[in-house]
Parts: structure tokens; C-alpha cells; sequence
């Protein structure tokens, strides 16, 4: 098992048994909420930090085994596919990629004390968007183009550098251009987080961030755990997901505080 989730530099100590086990089951749910509501991130970033990974290849990491489900969903969603009025769709894939490289950059810049310190504040950011979800979809009138282009480039910088709460924000940033037909928004969504979410993993490769060993461990059973959520959709009830996705958020930020906490003390 240690050669499956190992390391990817020299003197990296290699995943345990128990560790992969925790990595494993972290990433089926993770795809599973991804699938069903969002909300992955709240389980990959622990569970990489409890195995020892540094916080920002961690951040990186985690992000990276939740790709393939993000393209997928896009994919998906591809028929629903239309560019919002005002903003053409070579437009918004470019400010995707802008955005996803300055925040990939940026997190690459970040160094792991400071993410360290960050983390549980952003955990805690990314579960009120969660809490407040009905209320952000229900977005004021259509604003300037320019407005709301900022607004969506804004957005894809955070999702580069952390991607907790992504599909809820990038939501209420298309609605800022009118668009408010939810399978339309949520094709976009899909396809911006995409598109996004792979430069910022092309970026952290390049910036050597990644963990390919826990990765590509974690992208297995991330993808066994999105197609398992997306067949348990229709049976869980809404309000029940995202009080489960809410409380998750409140527990692991405080996890990940409590364990900084104590290295402080060590």
C-alpha cells in the first residue's frame, strides 16, 4: 500500500496502511457530497494533513483527486451548456483560467505555516457559504457586465487557491449576469469549476505541490464515491445534506485548528 499512496519527493515519508485506509474512505465521501451538494474539500484537506502531507500540498493534493469528478460532471452537463447574456463563452473560460492560474500561483507563494493558520478560517468561510446557500442563489438583479465579470474572475482566483464552497459562489456570480435558470447555471458552473480546477492542478504539478502517490489513490475511490452519490441523489433529503455538509465543516475546522494548536504547544 505504501508504494500505491508513497511519495513523490525523495525523504517523503511513505502513507501507512491505516493512513491510505483513512485517505480512501475520505475520498469516497468527498466525491459522493461533491456530487450530491459539494463539499468535498471539508474531508480530502483533513484527512491529507492528518497523514502527514504539508497544508498546501494537502490544499493541492485534495483538489487534484476531486478533478476527475469535475470534468466529468461537466461533461455531464454538456447539452445545458449556453453563455449567459452579455459575456460569451470564450470569455468566461478565459477569466476560468485566469483566475485558476493567479490562484494556484498564489497558493503556490503561500508558505505552510501561513496556510496552516489560514485553513481553518477558509473551512470555516467555505461551510457559512454552505449555511447560506438558499439565500445566496436567490441573487439581486442582473449587474454591469464588467461588474460581474470581476465578481466571476474573483471567484476563480479563490477556487485556484482553495476550492471549499466553489459551486456555491460561482452560482451566485453567474447570477449576477442574469442567468437563472438552474440547469443552465449549473452547466456553467460545472464547466468553469473544470476548467479552473485543471490549470490549478497543472499549476501545482509544475510548482511540484502535488502528492501523485495519495493523488491518484484518492482519485479512485473519489470517482467510486461521485458515481455512488449521484445514484443516492433523489433519496436524501436536501435539508438533512446540507445540515450534514454544515456540521462536517464546523467539526474538521476545528480538527485542523485543534491540531495546529497543539504542534504550537510541541
Amino acid at each position: 500500500m505504501a508504494s500505491i499512496a508513497g511519495a513523490n519527493r525523495p525523504g517523503q515519508a511513505p502513507v501507512t496502511l491505516p493512513e491510505a485506509a483513512l485517505l480512501a474512505g475520505a475520498a469516497f465521501l468527498a466525491g459522493g457530497l461533491n456530487a450530491l451538494a459539494g463539499g468535498g474539500s471539508f474531508l480530502t484537506l483533513p484527512a491529507l494533513m492528518a497523514a502527514g502531507v504539508p497544508p498546501v500540498a494537502a490544499n493541492a493534493t485534495g483538489t487534484a483527486a476531486l478533478l476527475p469528478g469535475y470534468l466529468s460532471a461537466a461533461w455531464a452537463s454538456r447539452r445545458d451548456l449556453q453563455a449567459p447574456a452579455g459575456l460569451g463563452l470564450p470569455s468566461l473560460l478565459g477569466l476560468a483560467l485566469l483566475g485558476g492560474s493567479a490562484g494556484a500561483a498564489l497558493l503556490l507563494l503561500t508558505p505552510d505555516r501561513l496556510f496552516a493558520g489560514v485553513a481553518p478560517l477558509l473551512l470555516l468561510a467555505a461551510t457559512l457559504l454552505f449555511a447560506l446557500q438558499p439565500g445566496l442563489q436567490r441573487a439581486p438583479a442582473a449587474v454591469p457586465q464588467a461588474i460581474a465579470a470581476a465578481v466571476i474572475l474573483a471567484v476563480c482566483v479563490y477556487g485556484g487557491y482553495f476550492n471549499g464552497g466553489l459551486g456555491i459562489l460561482l452560482l451566485a456570480a453567474l447570477s449576477l449576469l442574469g442567468l437563472r435558470e438552474l440547469h443552465r447555471a449549473n452547466a456553467l458552473k460545472n464547466l468553469v469549476s473544470g476548467v479552473l480546477t485543471a490549470i490549478a492542478v497543472v499549476l501545482y504539478a509544475a510548482g511540484e505541490a502535488l502528492r501523485w502517490g495519495p493523488a491518484l489513490w484518492m482519485m479512485l475511490f473519489a470517482t467510486a464515491g461521485g458515481y455512488a452519490g449521484a445514484r443516492w441523489a433523489s433519496r436524501i433529503p436536501p435539508a438533512r445534506l446540507r445540515a450534514f455538509i454544515v456540521l462536517t465543516g464546523l467539526v474538521m475546522a476545528a480538527l485542523i485548528a485543534l491540531r495546529l494548536r497543539q504542534a504550537v504547544a510541541a
